[in-house]
């Protein structure tokens, strides 16, 4: 399972740069509610795709022949629970909402930056030699 999760370490710690660099900027700007929507934001894909990760890491150990369904259903259900997020929040007068739209954003190009970085540098080989 670890060898199926190693481009979580690199992803995180771009969120975490990211949350240092934009949650001080969003207090400074909007105070504690836009801080709480870079928060939230950051956190919200964080999570999101840390936890396709190991849904993901999971089906291939134990039913790699569904790998491609999971995948897929994971990934259209957790931009429906971002967007229902979204719409929720929207319909309040928080004033962190537009922070967290920005990040929601963002952290998904952080994200994939930072796991297409990762992938880059991989050293993965194309054949997988079984020790005898």
């Amino acid at each position: 399972m670890k060898k199926r999760l190693q481009h979580l370490r690199t992803a995180l710690i771009a969120m975490g740069i990211l949350l240092v660099v934009v949650a001080p900027l969003a207090g400074w700007r909007d105070g504690a509610d836009g801080a709480l929507g870079a928060l939230a934001g950051v956190g919200l894909v964080a999570l999101s795709y840390t936890l396709s990760s190991l849904v993901i890491a999971v089906t291939d150990l134990r039913a790699r022949h569904l790998l491609m369904p999971v995948a897929l259903g994971t990934y259209i259900l957790k931009f429906a629970i971002i967007g229902v997020v979204m719409w929720f929040v929207a319909g309040t007068d928080w004033g962190g909402l537009p922070w967290l739209g920005v990040l929601v954003i963002a952290g998904t190009l952080v994200w994939v930056a930072a796991q297409a970085v990762w992938l880059w540098r991989a050293k993965i080989p194309y054949v997988e030699i079984e020790p005898s």
